[in-house]
């Protein structure tokens, strides 16, 4: 049975409900979607925070990390009181306060092909906040065979890159890459650095795509591949 608005969820998303493509339709739709994210680090942050405040009512966070003190430059989900908390025990936490009416579900494990069936299977659409292109091609490929829309990004130092990838409507992200680099080719950002804002910036655009995805609205950015340069503030499509 499709979950109503509370008269406290209509005061709360009341900023949703003026807009004409959202509306009181588009807000029942939120709260009866389910979203899974994989990653509550730089990416997985401002996604989480987004989509929990936007009223999307079922969200899974799947991560098997601590949270470190190096992590706090970027990943704004977490603080320094949750400093060795199970990252995604700190980020449910955070969501549920700022939005008490979305249900969020913790995953303290490592996404592998042994348990992306028993995840995944009863989210609508899987979000790629990872950083590592097993999990990468794992979400990928499972979206692509069971027909789910798969939300993707990368970040490393000042650029980003963002995508929205159906295989029922366009290409997948193997049709772009079809095979992973060599171990040690690509540095990650713990290798690299990564620029403190830039995956709030990435991370917010994934959460549009999910959010305009849930509700039908826009063009969103299948067959695209969202290109941005922080330093130089630039977006090429």
């Amino acid at each position: 049975m499709p979950f109503e608005l509370s008269q406290e969820e209509v005061l709360r998303y009341s900023r949703h409900l003026l807009i004409p493509e959202v509306g009181l339709d588009g807000q029942r739709k939120l709260k009866n979607a389910s979203v899974l994210l994989v990653g509550s680090g730089g990416l997985g942050s401002p996604i989480a925070l987004y989509l929990a405040a936007a009223g999307v009512g079922r969200i899974g966070m799947v991560d098997y990390d601590r949270v470190d003190a190096s992590n706090l430059q970027r990943q704004i989900i977490h603080g320094t009181n949750r400093l060795d908390q199970l990252k995604v025990d700190s980020a449910r936490s955070r969501m549920i306060d700022l939005n008490p009416f979305i249900e969020v579900d913790a995953y303290n494990d490592v996404l592998s092909s042994n348990n992306i069936e028993t995840i995944a299977a009863t989210y609508d659409v899987l979000v790629d906040g990872t950083d590592n292109f097993p999990t990468r091609y794992l979400l990928n490929d499972y979206a692509a065979l069971n027909g789910k829309p798969f939300v993707y990004a990368s970040i490393l130092r000042f650029e980003g890159q963002v995508s929205v990838f159906d295989a029922r409507r366009g290409p997948c992200y193997r049709c772009l890459f079809p095979e992973p680099p060599p171990p040690g080719s690509v540095p990650s950002c713990a290798d690299a650095g990564v620029f403190g804002v830039l995956p709030g910036t990435v991370g917010t655009i994934q959460a549009t795509e999910v959010i305009k995805y849930i509700l039908g609205i826009g063009e969103p950015l299948v067959g695209k591949l969202l290109l941005y340069d922080a330093l130089f503030m630039t977006f090429q499509v």
